[in-house]
């Protein structure tokens, strides 16, 4: 099956899975993952009219950004070290990964030096509260938000988690439930920033994603097989 067919069936099923549970699939925003995709494989979902795309590691998105499209949407939505920020920087359209006040606190120099006036962001909270995940502890969110605070060319724009790497069902949709929550209590209590991306859910949970009020799912081995997310 083609890569184009596997994103036109995936949608389907996200079509599918919101009106089952009564929201609307326009609301639904997909990242496609290509993490070790080769180029000629983003362009062929490219084709198919996707614009949004998703790199793990900033080395592997800067090898394959210019053999590709520029008005491709890329996401960084891996761990970002500091180091790498300023490669980033005004070269993506959102950071999901933005989990410690060092690394907002990096951008915020960055986008300085470079006169980037806004970096959209996301919060990434660990929910699952998994050793193997990064992200912010739920409890560390206030200071993460004074570190936001100070950096005035970070544009908040929501948040972002990864579902507990389990079968059991009933702690991914518990990891997603918790983190819709605080979504909304930050939206009350910080209600300068947007607040207008609930990024959840992958190629193993995106359905209870969905369920769970996510509006941006980032999903890779669906349409990429071999890819690895």
């Amino acid at each position: 099956m083609s890569q184009p067919t596997n994103v036109q069936d995936l949608k389907q099923s996200i079509r599918e899975t919101a009106l089952r549970c009564g929201r609307d699939p326009e609301e639904i925003r997909l990242v496609i993952v290509t993490k070790t995709v080769e180029p000629a494989g983003i362009l062929e979902v490219y084709g198919a009219g996707e614009r949004d795309f998703g790199e793990n590691r900033v080395q592997e998105w800067q090898e394959k950004k210019d053999l590709l499209p520029t008005d491709i949407r890329w996401h960084l939505i891996g761990h970002l070290q500091t180091n790498k920020v300023k490669f980033v920087v005004g070269n993506v359209a959102l950071i999901q990964s933005l989990d410690r006040p060092a690394l907002a606190a990096e951008i915020e120099k960055q986008a300085k030096a470079k006169g980037v006036k806004e970096v959209p962001c996301l919060l990434q909270v660990n929910m699952s509260r998994e050793e193997t995940k990064f992200g912010c502890a739920p409890e560390d969110v206030g200071t993460l938000m004074k570190a936001v605070a100070a950096a005035s060319s970070v544009r908040l724009r929501g948040l972002m988690t990864i579902g507990p790497l389990t079968d059991d069902t009933g702690r991914i949709r518990d990891c997603f439930r918790r983190t819709r929550e605080l979504f909304g209590s930050l939206k009350k209590e910080y209600p300068a920033h947007s607040w207008e991306v609930l990024s959840m859910g992958m190629s193993a949970d995106y359905k209870i994603a969905i369920e769970e009020g996510a509006n941006m799912l980032r999903i890779g081995s669906l349409i990429f097989p071999r890819g690895n997310v």
